[in-house]
Parts: structure tokens; C-alpha cells; sequence
């Protein structure tokens, strides 16, 4: 399908007065509201939106992206009360984590109504619904007066984007408008867990953690879908096919610091030998090393092993910086799986395609 639109975009300032009623923001939000596709910022990644309650306003989504229609959306609300717009009866234990978590980035999948659009459940009898932490977010969805649906604002299978610019990259004569609200903060998407099971089940690991998620509701349990090659129909987001990957072929290698050095070294080296330009996704600490080694064309520094908020934040910016250099090549270290680890590791292992080597 041959989409040509003219892409319009605007700069909104996330500190300004009354900015559900600036410029910017109603003219956004009645493109929304006309059944439209615009991207905006949240304070997890850039999501691109339509009216979550009309099917042909969300398959403008699907032929934006070229995404497939089986994988659900994430709705997003702009207040409490427009839940009941897309849900049927809350369990207590969702009612838990909203309360604790929203605004923030956690999506709870919850019963559907029969108002919400069939695309955006793909098929299921739940909906995730989240309510985005990112004033401009906020105020873009309770101006449209809608519940808005929104997966992140790249072409399928890319690196999510953390900024406006990524979004134009990918997305520029495809959709009819980009809310440019500055860099993210939180950098991987929200968590997915689904209440309508008992334990409730992790579907994907985000911006808020395993351990944050019981301190409040008690045991969680993980999807089996977190293991690379694992086959189910996805019920969120980020659960079916390659997912934030650069357009070179990346490669994870774990193991202790001086061994996976050499199994790394050993892949690049072959790689050049190849006639492929080289990359190393690289911590603070590792930088250096790989910096004064012969066989790696481009180094690129995602953060501290210590700091997985740093990581996390940079992760998608760094992938697609290796695009901007022609890197055909990349081999990239592993993280603990603690805490945000879990998501930050989710995310890598997705864009490697199930590369991964251990020594």
C-alpha cells in the first residue's frame, strides 16, 4: 500500500502553560480525532497514535509501520475515567497497579468492552491500556477526547525511536503528523502484565520492574515467550517477530570480561577479513579496549554496566546510530538481568535475533 502524505510536525514545550489548549497540541489532537496517524512522545519511547475505538483509524497505524495486524496495541489514556472507555471490569489486583504505577510506564492487559476497535485487540477478549507519564502525552490524548492507540513510531522491526528526528526518519510521508516533545526519558517501553490471570504474568519487561510489580500485588510470573525462539501468539506488544534491530548484523556474547573479549575479537576480525565494516555496541567501562583494537571500525558507548537507567535510556539511540555509520557488523555486550536488566536484555536479545553466544 503507497502512502504519500505530507508529514507535519510540531515543537511543543513540555513546560508551558495550559498546554492541552496551545496551538500545537489542538491542532494534533483534531487529526486524532479526524481518524488520523500522529506520532507523539511519552515518557517511554515515541508512540504512534489513532483512535482507539475505530478500526480504520488504526489500520492506518498497521500500513505506516507495515506491521502485521495479528500483534495487539497499547491503548493509551489521558485520564482515570476514560478506562471504561476501552475495558470491561477490572480485577482488583490491576486496580492495585494503576494505582501505584499510572501515570508511568506500565501497561495492564484487562478484560475488553465491546467499545474498543477489533485491530487493536487483535482478536483477544483483553486490551492493554496504560496511561503514559509525559505531559504532552497526557494533555494530546485528553484533548483528542479519545482513547488512542499507540506501538512505538518506527517501521516494523526497527529500533523504537526516542526522538522525534528518529520518527521522521522512518516515518516521514507516512503519517499525518509528529508531536516533537524532545527526548525520552525512560528509553525501553512500558511493562506488559496481564491481570486476568491468576498469578499475573509478565509479557513483557519494561520501564517499571518484576520487583516493583510485587512489592505491590505479590508473585508475578514470567512469559515462557522471553525465551529466544519461542513460538505463541502474541498477546502484547514486542512478543512476535524480529523486533529493534539495526540493519547490521548483530551478535551478543556473554560470559566473564576476559573471555567474552576474545570471542568478540574473533568475530570481528572475521568480519573485516569479510570485507564488512565493524561495531562495538560498548559499556563506559569497555570503551577504551575497543576503541585502541584494529578490528573494530566504530565504537559506541551505551552507558555504564552499573547504571541499567543509563542503558536503557541510550540502547535504541546507540542502535540506530550504528545505521547512520554503515555498520554491517556489530558484537555487543550482555547485561545482568536484575531490575531494568531484564528489559534492557529482553530488548537486546530481540534486536540479535537470537545471536547470542556464550563462553
Amino acid at each position: 500500500m503507497e502512502i504519500n502524505l505530507v508529514t507535519k510536525v510540531w515543537s511543543v514545550d513540555n513546560d508551558v502553560e495550559n498546554i492541552q489548549s496551545c496551538t500545537q497540541i489542538v491542532d494534533a489532537a483534531r487529526l486524532l480525532h479526524a481518524g488520523e496517524a500522529v506520532a507523539f512522545p511519552t515518557e517511554t519511547v515515541y508512540g504512534l497514535g489513532a483512535n482507539a475505538l475505530s478500526n480504520e483509524a488504526v489500520e492506518k497505524i498497521f500500513a505506516a509501520k507495515g506491521r502485521p495486524s495479528d500483534n495487539p496495541l497499547i491503548v493509551h489514556i489521558g485520564e482515570r475515567q476514560q478506562l471504561s472507555t476501552v475495558a470491561g471490569e477490572v480485577p482488583e489486583k490491576g486496580q492495585k497497579l494503576m494505582d501505584a504505577f499510572w501515570p508511568g510506564p506500565l501497561t495492564v492487559i484487562v478484560p475488553k468492552n465491546d467499545r474498543v476497535a477489533s485491530l487493536v485487540t487483535a482478536g483477544l477478549d483483553s486490551v492493554g491500556v496504560r496511561m503514559p507519564a509525559h505531559p504532552v502525552a497526557l494533555a494530546l490524548i485528553k484533548q483528542a477526547g479519545v482513547p488512542i492507540a499507540a506501538p512505538s513510531a518506527n517501521r516494523s522491526g526497527r529500533p523504537s525511536p526516542t526522538t522525534a528526528a528518529h520518527v521522521l526518519a522512518d516515518l516521514d510521508g507516512r503519517v499525518a503528523g509528529i508531536v516533537d516533545g524532545g527526548a525520552t526519558g525512560v528509553g525501553v517501553e512500558s511493562t506488559v502484565i496481564d491481570v486476568t490471570v491468576e498469578p499475573p504474568v509478565i509479557l513483557r519487561p519494561g520501564g517499571i520492574t518484576r520487583e516493583q510489580l510485587e512489592s505491590v500485588i505479590g508473585p508475578v510470573e514470567l512469559d515462557p515467550s522471553f525465551e529466544v525462539g519461542a513460538v505463541e501468539t502474541p498477546r502484547a506488544p514486542g512478543m512476535k517477530y524480529t523486533h529493534y534491530a539495526p540493519e547490521g548484523e548483530l551478535w551478543l556474547v556473554a560470559g566473564s570480561e576476559e573471555q567474552a573479549r576474545i570471542k568478540m575479537a574473533e568475530l570481528l576480525s572475521q568480519a573485516k577479513i569479510d570485507g564488512q565494516k565493524t561495531g562495538v555496541l560498548a559499556t563506559e567501562e569497555s570503551a577504551g579496549y575497543w576503541r585502541d583494537h584494529e578490528a573494530a571500525d566504530v565504537v559506541l558507548t551505551v552507558g555504564a554496566q552499573a547504571d541499567l537507567e543509563q542503558v536503557a535510556q541510550q540502547l535504541y539511540a546507540v542502535l540506530r546510530e550504528f545505521d547512520n555509520q554503515q555498520v554491517q557488523f556489530i558484537v555487543g555486550e550482555t547485561f545482568s538481568r536484575e531490575g531494568l536488566g531484564m528489559a534492557v536484555m529482553n530488548r537486546l536479545e530481540k534486536a540479535a535475533g537470537g545471536r547470542i553466544l556464550s563462553v
